[in-house]
């Protein structure tokens, strides 16, 4: 009677066949998961938009949505609704789904850089730091009317300064990640501090201005913060990718193995950090702090496409967007007509899951 031991060891082809096979199924699953959060999107954006005390419909907004790309004649008893939609609706929920997409793909870049899976942009001091940057800003200008870029300038220069200055002492000190968490949270309470300062001392409209950007709101969104925020998503998501293999050899192998592969490091992880940065500088400037986002998007895509960098990058901007999409949408109805801003919703749902991956996570940590 034949045995296991006494049948033949498969060719080196069949297992290399049978290697390629399930790495092809592994990929093509992959592939209709980033289809399937594709479609999820499309679909939750326009649903989005129904969303509100304006009687507004599904058929609506895609007949709002075919006049304004094909063009077309819009009737006079439809311009109202037109209108919200075009004016209020569509710019809150894009502006929504790609603040959300962005910190989540900066959360991705700075977990797999320091290895960790609970640094994110907020976590590091970053938000609050560019909070205060654009919170300095308006305080300056007093009643001036600033434009945009001002705003961006001050909170993205202050968020750089921040990284820069806790990276730099981690490396100098040989910090491990937990000393590097907690100089973060530091930093966190020093520029909240100083942003509270400057509440304390503002008039009446600057300090109107400035709590929005410590709520964190997509209340008053316009096409361009659509567009400045939708660029600079879409330009540094392709832009990731293109070191997604470096990043894995980062994040999984550590720096050393990382090098014998050929990967230059240091550039790599600098020039990421320094793109991760100035994502979250940029929502932070637009929309105001939105905690947990650059912590929890990244850990949801993980569980629905796995730790590859090739395919976490792309699904994290899904998860992300949605995450942020879900909650002002849950801001928008829980207590209508009055709107929580979604900085407040996020950090409800982001609580609970920071506090599950610290008791969860703990070896990690050190």
């Amino acid at each position: 009677m034949s045995t296991t031991l006494d049948r033949p060891a498969p060719a080196p082809e069949a297992a290399e066949t049978g290697g390629a096979r399930t790495a092809r199924r592994r990929g093509t699953r992959k592939l209709l998961i980033l289809a399937a959060g594709t479609v999820l999107s499309a679909v939750s954006l326009v649903a989005a938009v129904t969303i509100g005390t304006a009687g507004v419909g599904m058929g609506d907004v895609l007949h709002s949505l075919r006049v304004s790309l094909l063009g077309g004649t819009i009737s006079a008893d439809f311009a109202s609704t037109y209108a919200v939609i075009t004016q209020l609706r569509l710019p809150r929920v894009l502006l929504a789904f790609t603040a959300g997409a962005a910190l989540s793909v900066s959360g991705v870049l700075m977990q797999g850089l320091l290895r960790n899976p609970l640094v994110s942009p907020f976590t590091l001091g970053v938000s609050p730091a560019a909070a205060f940057g654009a919170a300095l800003v308006i305080t300056l200008a007093g009643t001036q009317q600033l434009p945009a870029w001002a705003t961006i300038v001050g909170a993205m220069v202050m968020a750089l300064v921040v990284s820069a200055v806790v990276l730099g002492i981690a490396t100098a000190r040989r910090m491990a990640v937990a000393t590097l968490l907690l100089l973060g949270i530091a930093m966190t309470q020093i520029f909240e501090a100083l942003t509270s300062a400057l509440q304390f001392t503002a008039n009446e409209n600057t300090l109107q201005a400035i709590i929005r950007w410590t709520f964190g709101s997509v209340n008053d969104a316009l096409w361009s913060d659509v567009m400045i925020v939708g660029i600079l998503t879409v330009i540094a998501i392709p832009l990731t990718l293109l070191f997604s293999k470096d990043l894995n050899a980062i994040a999984f192998a550590g720096d050393d193995a990382a090098r014998s592969f050929g990967v230059n490091v240091g550039p790599v992880r600098v020039g990421l950090i320094a793109l991760a940065v100035g994502l979250a500088a940029v929502v932070v400037s637009f929309c105001g702090i939105i905690g947990f986002v650059g912590l929890v998007g990244p850990h949801i895509a993980r569980l629905a496409i796995g730790a590859d960098h090739r395919h976490l990058l792309p699904f994290a901007a899904f998860s992300g967007g949605l995450l942020l999409l879900v909650a002002d949408a849950v801001g928008r109805t829980v207590i209508a007509p009055a709107v929580v801003p979604v900085g407040i919703v996020v950090a409800f749902i982001g609580g609970p899951v920071f506090i599950s991956l610290i008791l969860t996570r703990r070896n990690t940590l050190t």
